[in-house]
């Protein structure tokens, strides 16, 4: 029986214990499903990656996500870790990951004092504004009204297995006095059918980035995410659309709030008119390795 090797990793960020902290195993194909469970709930973090050995000829690496709450399709942050860490060690890179949830295209770009890694996405779903009285009870629970919205930014639901709902708030001041009521968010994402609220202002406190951001999700068991890449994603389309873009490119701060800060770059690939992809880019680091007994 030979031992399978284990990482904690920051992702969003070239600092140790800093950004959006991810498990990954390497050599996964040994254990066992339980055995998996049990070495995430060990580790600690919000999602664990289990690199496991391709299946078909369509692609160079499998991933399972595990979350404290089950098995998840995708976990951006995750992925990243997962070619940061192969990347760190020298492995032969591994472009075309398969998941559960489909598949994704992986490149792990030059430059950065951590490896810097780039996800290639399908262009998000833009789905529509909540409902009103909806959107009221959101406010209140997060110690918000809707002057501290943003005019500029009308509340849309994003995305269709990771529905958001991305809600642009007036400065950087106005994101660090949220004070959001976990159960009752809870309860609320749950009849929007939105399990993550995404806060973001065009106007952050943070300098050299274009938008900040704060992301809570306690209907899946996160009372704050510190660093979301595919929310990021979600924005950038909901950005484009809204025209509220100088380019086809810009930088997120996330997780400062959390004593966590992260960065983000997103990079639009649009083509007639219409957007055809979403890359996230972003660094990661070890923070620590083991090993464990499959």
């Amino acid at each position: 029986m030979h031992s399978v090797r284990v990482f904690q990793v920051d992702a969003f960020t070239a600092q140790r214990f800093a950004g959006n902290p991810a498990g990954v195993v390497l050599d996964a194909d040994a254990l066992s499903p339980p055995r998996m469970r049990a070495i995430a709930r060990e580790l600690g973090a919000a999602d664990c990656a289990f690199v496991l050995p391709p299946d078909g000829a369509d692609h160079d690496v499998r991933v399972r996500f595990l979350t404290p709450h089950g098995e998840a399709p995708f976990i951006g942050h995750a992925t990243l870790a997962v070619h940061a860490v192969l990347e760190a060690l020298g492995e032969p890179r591994r472009p075309r990951q398969k998941h559960s949830g489909g598949s994704i295209r992986v490149e792990v770009l030059a430059g950065g004092t951590a490896p810097r890694v780039a996800l290639y996405q399908a262009a998000p779903r833009l789905l529509g504004a909540p409902q009103e009285h909806a959107l009221a009870a959101v406010l209140e629970a997060l110690a918000l009204t809707a002057a501290d919205l943003d005019a500029r930014c009308p509340p849309m639901l994003a995305g269709v297995s990771g529905t958001r709902l991305l809600l642009g708030v007036g400065d950087g001041a106005t994101l660090a006095r949220v004070r959001p009521d976990g159960p009752r968010l809870s309860e609320l994402s749950r009849s929007l059918g939105a399990p993550g609220i995404f806060l973001f202002t065009l106007r952050p406190a943070i300098p050299a980035v274009h938008t900040e951001a704060r992301m809570f999700c306690p209907a899946l068991g996160i009372p704050e995410d510190p660093v979301s890449g595919n929310a990021h994603a979600l924005l950038g389309a909901y950005l484009l659309q809204q025209r509220l873009l100088d380019g086809l490119q810009f930088s997120g701060a996330q997780g400062h709030h959390m004593d966590r800060p992260g960065r983000v770059t997103v990079a639009l690939d649009v083509s007639g008119g219409s957007l055809q992809s979403v890359s996230i880019i972003g660094q990661a680091v070890i923070a620590f390795a083991t090993t464990a007994e499959p």
